[in-house]
């Protein structure tokens, strides 16, 4: 009897997402119309444009993932696809920008998972109003002639989407599934084995050969 196999949890940024598909609209259309209206030199500058842009546009809005796996954390970045092993990798860290740390020392980043202080400062104030509501809750209780003395409504007068646990940003929880995820499978024994990296040359070689096309063109011109 086989063992089914268990999928890759994905973790993808919507708004990269959003904002890529946005500017290969824009990109393409702004594009095009050069391409098909333009004079002289027009036409070629447009299609080099386009050559270089529109990979870059890829690689840095709607390329980025993070598949969590059962033995392996793979990262594909806009120029890397990097797969590392649950038993190579030390910690993940949250900063200014979400990285993988891996025991010989080197430093990934995570740009699928990208880091928003504004989303911090948010997640936090809620907390810091939870925390205000929780203690003027058990302070309303506590008192005889309060509204918690009267058959215990005290606690039933807050919200009841309050939440559970401490408030953190969408991503800081991701981080948090994925530092379960390294504690649970980094011993294991099929999560062993070495790091492999690959760079993208799909996504590098058009970028490349437009902005040499372009800059012959402008050299030219």
């Amino acid at each position: 009897m086989t063992t089914p196999l268990v999928k890759d949890h994905i973790y993808r940024s919507p708004q990269a997402l959003i904002g890529g598909v946005l500017l290969l609209v824009i990109v393409g259309w702004l594009g095009v119309d050069a391409l098909f209206r333009g004079s002289g030199h027009t036409p070629w500058l447009a299609l080099a444009a386009l050559i270089l842009i529109v990979p870059l546009v890829v690689a840095f809005t709607l390329r980025p993932a993070v598949f969590a796996g059962e033995d392996r954390l793979r990262v594909r970045n806009p120029f890397r696809v990097i797969t590392l092993p649950w038993g190579e990798i030390a910690s993940l860290r949250s900063g200014y920008s979400n990285e993988v740390i891996v025991k010989s020392g080197a430093k990934y980043q995570l740009w699928a998972i990208p880091v928003s202080l504004r989303s911090r400062k948010k997640a936090a104030r809620r907390q810091a109003r939870a925390e205000t509501d929780a203690r003027r809750g058990r302070t309303g209780s506590g008192a005889g002639g309060g509204l918690g003395g009267f058959g215990g409504f005290g606690g039933g007068l807050r919200g009841t989407d309050e939440p559970a646990g401490p408030v953190r940003a969408e991503t800081d929880k991701v981080m948090d599934d994925l530092r379960t995820r390294l504690e649970s499978r980094g011993e294991a024994e099929s999560a062993q084995g070495e790091i492999v990296v690959r760079w993208a040359y799909e996504v590098m070689a058009p970028a490349v050969a437009g902005a040499v096309l372009l800059v012959i063109l402008l050299a030219v011109g």
